[in-house]
C-alpha cells in the first residue's frame, strides 16, 4: 500500500477508527512513533503523520509534514461506458483506475437493461482502495447520463469504438473521449448520432465483451 486514505487528513491531529484502525493497528501492527503516509484524495498533497497514541478502538496521529505530490497519467481519457451489469463494472473498475482513466460516464443506452442500478458510493470505495495500492493521487470521476444522444451533445469530438477500418492505434493521440457499447453494441438509431469520421476499431475480427473492449482500448490510448 502506497498510502492510507482518510478524508480528514491535512489537519494537525488525525484520529482513526473502525476499518482504518483495524488495518493499521491490528493487521499492520503499527506502534507509537511509527510514521505513515496519508492522502485525502481531494487535494494533491501527501501527508506524513506520526502515531502518538493508541486506545482500544482508535488511534491518534500528529502531522509531521505535507508535500504536494501529483501522481497521474500524463494522458487524459474520458470514457462513456454504456451501462452493463454493475457486477462487471465493479470487477474491472480498479484496473481502469490503475491505467489512469480520468473520468467515466455511465450511459443508459438502448441495449442497457433498465433494471441496472449503480451504487456510486460502493464504486468510489473500490477506486479509493485501488489508488492506495497503485499510488494514484486521485480517483476516477464518475457520472451518469440518460442517453447516448445526450452524452454526445455534452462532449465535443467524441469517438466511438465499433467495427471500423480505422484502427484505434492510428487515432490514439487524438482520442480524449471514447464511447464503448454495452453487450449487444449500439442500436441502429444510436449509430445515427455517430460522427462517421470518429469511429475506431481494433485490428481483429473477433467480437469482444464490453469489459474486454474498454480495458483494451484504455490501455492502447493511455500506456
Amino acid at each position: 500500500m502506497q498510502f492510507t486514505y482518510d478524508i480528514n487528513c491535512g489537519a494537525l491531529s488525525l484520529e482513526i477508527s473502525e476499518d482504518t484502525y483495524k488495518y493499521l493497528i491490528k493487521a499492520r501492527r503499527h506502534k507509537i512513533n511509527d510514521e505513515i503516509y496519508f492522502r485525502n484524495l481531494k487535494d494533491n498533497f501527501i501527508y506524513l503523520y506520526k502515531l502518538i497514541s493508541i486506545s482500544r478502538r482508535s488511534a491518534t496521529f500528529s502531522l509531521v509534514s505535507s508535500e504536494e505530490k501529483i501522481l497521474e497519467n500524463k494522458n487524459k481519457l474520458h470514457l462513456g461506458w454504456c451501462l452493463v451489469d454493475p457486477k462487471t463494472i465493479e470487477k474491472y473498475l480498479a484496473s481502469l483506475n490503475e491505467l489512469g482513466v480520468e473520468k467515466i460516464t455511465f450511459i443508459f443506452c438502448e441495449y442497457s437493461q433498465k433494471n441496472f442500478k449503480l451504487n456510486i458510493e460502493k464504486l468510489e470505495k473500490i477506486l479509493i482502495n485501488s489508488s492506495t495500492q497503485c499510488g494514484r493521487s486521485s480517483i476516477i470521476k464518475l457520472e451518469i447520463c440518460n442517453s447516448l444522444e445526450e452524452f454526445v451533445k455534452e462532449n465535443e469530438n467524441t469517438y466511438f469504438l465499433d467495427f471500423s477500418k480505422t484502427f484505434i492505434d492510428d487515432k490514439k493521440n487524438d482520442i480524449k473521449t471514447l464511447v464503448i457499447g454495452c453487450e449487444g453494441g449500439f442500436s441502429n438509431d444510436e449509430r445515427f448520432t455517430f460522427n462517421k469520421e470518429n469511429i475506431v476499431g481494433f485490428d481483429s475480427s473477433l467480437i469482444l465483451r464490453s469489459e474486454t473492449a474498454i480495458i483494451s482500448a484504455s490501455s492502447k490510448i493511455l500506456i
